[in-house]
């Protein structure tokens, strides 16, 4: 299994350079999309396999690269077998929309070279078993998917979105460089040495806290947000489904890799740090994604919801663990690899369709849309199930994770600890605040952009997409709708990573009764999403024949229902900004320090009334813009240097010589 993984990887690489060539040819696009989709198949069957008929021995490999001394080492177990399936099957759907999508690219040389080697740089990262070539793939994660993320670089945005997420991800990589440096300066840089090793507390503690900077700050986690919604909207919107649905979860991978396998067994104050994270990351996500017009910056910041949502989850995980409830543990640590899955499906659908508008109307600002769901059918109704999905609605897939989410949040009087009987349930406050929130969300999107009467030209010409990106987007909906209506199958094939990670399982599900899921015990609860799917599905069918049947079938002419809006102007609809008005004048004052400044001009001038919205990015503003100051102001400072004399230099170097002989001998 280990060396499939490794040859279909090995062919993504070669995939890489190839693109630099093909990019120039008329089918090129078609043969590196192609050939992406043939290797990610190939590594997604392969891990799904060992994920659900695990061999007794676990398969490893070691290459004879990286440090001469060490060798590349890499390893297929069940953690890893399940990351490459959510990796892999977003890079199937990704390659499958591309197919497509990518024919409107215009500079096809700036994709299509790094899009393979991104794909195989996540692989290498869940496949790595030493700290070296975790490190080197996560690197080359990072910078692959910067030159994706600039690569219409013709657009000032993009390129400061560019520059913030090249900084970031160095922040990133550099926390957990640290990381791995107090794990592997007792044991060596394999990772079977670092388990068998046994650090200190201080040093477990110290790792826990980089771990959580170094992964939280590529998953999204606030306050370390700021390069997501800049950098997820600016790349291409396959690129964009891969960075939302699955990079995310390689830094929620890696974070897990550290915290729950590689450190002993945990200490409850890690669960606080991690809880108090969580949990307004998700709240604050989906807040911020109301206020936003801009479909791809909607989905962005909407993934920071999830991804706390997910590290809520890890935290809940760690407490109960802690404190040696590992059957509760279980039950949360399924529901945040359930809710893993699950994002990467529906999130992935979501950049998808909005990819699919902005190749029908070069458009991703809402207020100039509308009316789609008669001229894009068919994405229409995809987008509608990622919507209701994202929005937590049974009988889909979001709703089951975090169903499980809150079921192992109920169980929190169990724990003893004081500290945590407080902080859980404020964290389940905020996730049942960031639910409602996300669906009023997404009725905006959905209802702005699809419904209604075209806003502008563009939305009224629009057209259906290609049928390969409708056939990612379907086949995406029909995931989204089985793991909701049978969600049994998911949580079981996620026992051996759980077993693996916490020591314990979930009860089996298949073999339930209806196919129903019960977290713990059906006394307590339990719920069956194939009976709410029929029981809908019924309700729907028979309500729409018995209109169709009794309604009277009489011609009657009036006139149309128009609002008291004679006018039958598009702009008197309802607009994404009147949507969220009375979200932003609750939580605006605080969290945006928003203002909303009117401009009344005196009755003699023909000049126009005004109404101007000033929203505020309070972390970006307290805690990036001061930093970008210093840095701006030291290196004014700095750049003298490149204007000095040969003899100023030689003094320079004279003096940076002495200074290092003096660290040395001290």
């Amino acid at each position: 299994m280990i060396a499939v993984a490794l040859w279909s990887v090995a062919a993504l690489l070669a995939l890489a350079p190839a693109g630099v060539v093909l990019s120039t040819r008329p089918r090129g696009s078609l043969i590196v999309y192609g050939g992406c989709l043939i290797a990610t198949s190939t590594l997604c069957v392969t891990a799904l396999s060992d994920l659900l008929h695990a061999p007794q021995l676990t398969p490893s490999a070691t290459l004879p690269i990286g440090l001469p001394w060490l060798g590349a080492h890499f390893r297929l177990d069940a953690l890893s077998a399940f990351f490459l399936v959510v990796v892999n099957l977003g890079g199937v759907a990704a390659s499958l929309f591309a197919l497509g999508y990518g024919r409107h690219e215009d500079s096809p040389g700036r994709v299509l070279p790094f899009y393979p080697a991104y794909l195989a740089a996540m692989n290498v990262v869940v496949l790595a078993n030493d700290a070296f070539s975790f490190l080197v793939a996560w690197e080359f994660m990072s910078l692959t998917s910067w030159a994706l993320v600039v690569s219409h670089h013709r657009e000032a945005e993009n390129i400061r979105a560019g520059y913030v997420y090249l900084l970031m991800a160095s922040f990133g990589t550099l926390a957990l460089l640290l990381a791995f440096g107090l794990l592997v300066s007792g044991a060596g840089y394999d990772f079977d040495a670092i388990r068998a090793s046994h650090p200190s507390a201080a040093v477990t503690g110290t790792v826990v806290i980089l771990a959580l900077l170094g992964a939280g700050s590529k998953a999204g986690l606030v306050p370390l947000h700021a390069w997501l919604p800049l950098a997820h909207p600016a790349a291409p919107s396959h690129v964009s489904g891969l960075m939302s649905g699955v990079m995310t979860k390689v830094a929620v991978y890696g974070f897990v890799r550290i915290v729950f396998d590689l450190l002993p067994e945990p200490v409850w104050w890690w669960s606080m740090v991690v809880l108090l994270v969580g949990g307004p990351t998700a709240t604050l996500g989906v807040l911020y994604a109301l206020m936003q017009r801009d479909i791809k910056r909607v989905l962005a910041y909407s993934t920071i919801e999830n991804i706390g949502i997910v590290f809520t989850g890890l935290g809940l995980a760690l407490a109960f663990k802690a404190e040696g409830l590992d059957w509760v543990a279980a039950l949360a640590f399924t529901a945040a690899m359930l809710h893993v899955f699950n994002h990467a499906l529906f999130k992935s659908l979501l950049f998808f369709g909005a990819g699919a508008v902005l190749a029908a109307t070069g458009e991703r600002d809402m207020e100039k849309l509308g009316g789609l769901i008669h001229r894009m059918p068919k994405t229409a109704f995809a987008m509608l199930i990622g919507c209701v999905a994202i929005s937590a609605l049974p009988p889909f897939n979001g709703f089951v994770s975090e169903w499980l989410t809150f079921q192992a949040i109920l169980l929190s009087p169990q724990l003893p600890s004081w500290g945590l009987k407080l902080v859980i349930p404020a964290v389940g406050g905020l996730l049942a605040l960031a639910a409602a929130l996300a669906a009023a969300c997404f009725v905006k999107l959905y209802g702005i952009s699809f419904l209604g009467r075209p806003r502008s030209d563009v939305a009224a010409s629009a057209h259906e997409t290609d049928r390969f990106s409708l056939t990612a987007m379907l086949v995406l909906a029909a995931f989204c709708l089985i793991a909701g209506i049978l969600p049994g199958l998911f949580i079981d094939a996620l026992a051996p990573v759980s077993k693996a990670m916490v020591g314990n399982i979930m009860p089996h599900q298949v073999g339930l009764q209806w196919l129903t899921i019960v977290p713990i015990a059906e006394s307590r609860s339990s719920y069956n999403g194939l009976l709410v799917f029929v029981f809908a599905a019924l309700c729907g069918t028979a309500a729409a024949s018995a209109i169709h049947r009794f309604a009277s079938d009489r011609l009657r002419r009036a006139p149309a229902w128009d609002c008291g809006h004679p006018d039958p102007n598009p702009a008197i609809q309802y607009s994404a900004s009147s949507f969220s008005q009375p979200i932003r004048r609750v939580f605006g004052s605080v969290v945006f320090a928003a203002r909303e400044i009117g401009e009344m001009p005196p009755p003699s001038s023909p000049r126009p009334a005004r109404l101007r919205v000033e929203l505020h990015d309070l972390i970006w503003e307290a805690l990036y813009a001061p930093i970008a100051m210093v840095v701006g102001f030291a290196t004014d400072r700095v750049n003298v240097l490149q204007f000095l004399t040969i003899r100023r230099y030689l003094t320079l170097v004279f003096v940076a010589l002495i200074v290092l002989l003096l660290v040395v001998a001290l």
